[in-house]
């Protein structure tokens, strides 16, 4: 670059101009470095991802997730997480569940962004919470290279089997397997529907003896009676 220097310049200033000039060359240089090194992580970690073939019309739910490769939970998290030896109880090869002690060992680490995807109006294809809630940590993780972890509640077993269908999202944005999703998951909701059920069994059944029988058929049914007619308690009782 070619300097000028008017009467109102002195070689002090012109120097220091320059120097000014050099800074602020020197911090694009590093700006455009970091975003180049930015890119190329992105584009290494896009590289690394199970790419599907679009297709147009977009296929049923069903074969879309059944059509791509998927990669194992414990090879996805070590890779993408930094997770450690015994950080994650795999269930099966593509579900698992992570360990408290991820939290205790990564809380002093600064805090990410955090995201809510509320209430959406239905729409005539179906794009709500979760399809809009997958689409965008694909976005961010698959096309901006962010490390990304996505929040959704698992699906209830009424709305799968009723008219509105599994909650894993839709088309290109869901998750897989679907299936599993939808239906099993790690069996906790199932845990749940046992005790449930056990609960309401012991409480209908005890509401049953209390509005049906009296104290009399209760010692009966007990303490039946012997050959003479009489019940009697055992002596240990």
């Amino acid at each position: 670059r070619t300097w000028s220097v008017s009467s109102s310049e002195t070689p002090a200033t012109t120097a220091m101009q320059r120097q000014l000039v050099a800074a602020g060359v020197a911090v694009t240089g590093v700006a455009a470095a970091l975003a180049l090194r930015r890119l190329v992580v992105a584009r290494r970690a896009a590289a690394l991802l199970n790419k599907l073939q679009l297709k147009t019309p977009v296929p049923p739910d069903v074969e879309i997730s059944q059509a791509v490769k998927l990669t194992p939970i414990k090879e996805l998290f070590d890779r993408k997480f930094g997770l450690r030896e015994g950080e994650l109880f795999a269930h099966g090869t593509y579900k698992g569940k992570l360990s408290l002690s991820v939290y205790e060992r990564l809380k002093h680490q600064p805090d990410g962004n955090y995201v809510v995807v509320c209430g959406i109006n239905p729409t005539p294809l179906g794009e709500g919470k979760s399809t809009t809630t997958i689409g965008l940590s694909q976005a961010l993780g698959a096309h901006l290279g962010q490390q990304v972890m996505t929040c959704i509640r698992q699906p209830s077993m009424g709305p799968t089997f009723g008219i509105k269908g599994g909650a894993a999202g839709g088309g290109y944005a869901q998750c897989a397997p679907m299936e599993e999703f939808n239906l099993h998951m790690t069996g906790d909701i199932h845990a749940i529907t046992a005790a449930n059920n056990l609960f309401a069994a012991a409480i209908d059944t005890r509401y049953l003896h209390e509005q049906t029988a009296s104290t009399n058929f209760l010692w009966n049914k007990l303490c039946p009676a012997d050959g003479s007619g009489r019940g009697n308690l055992q002596p240990s009782l």
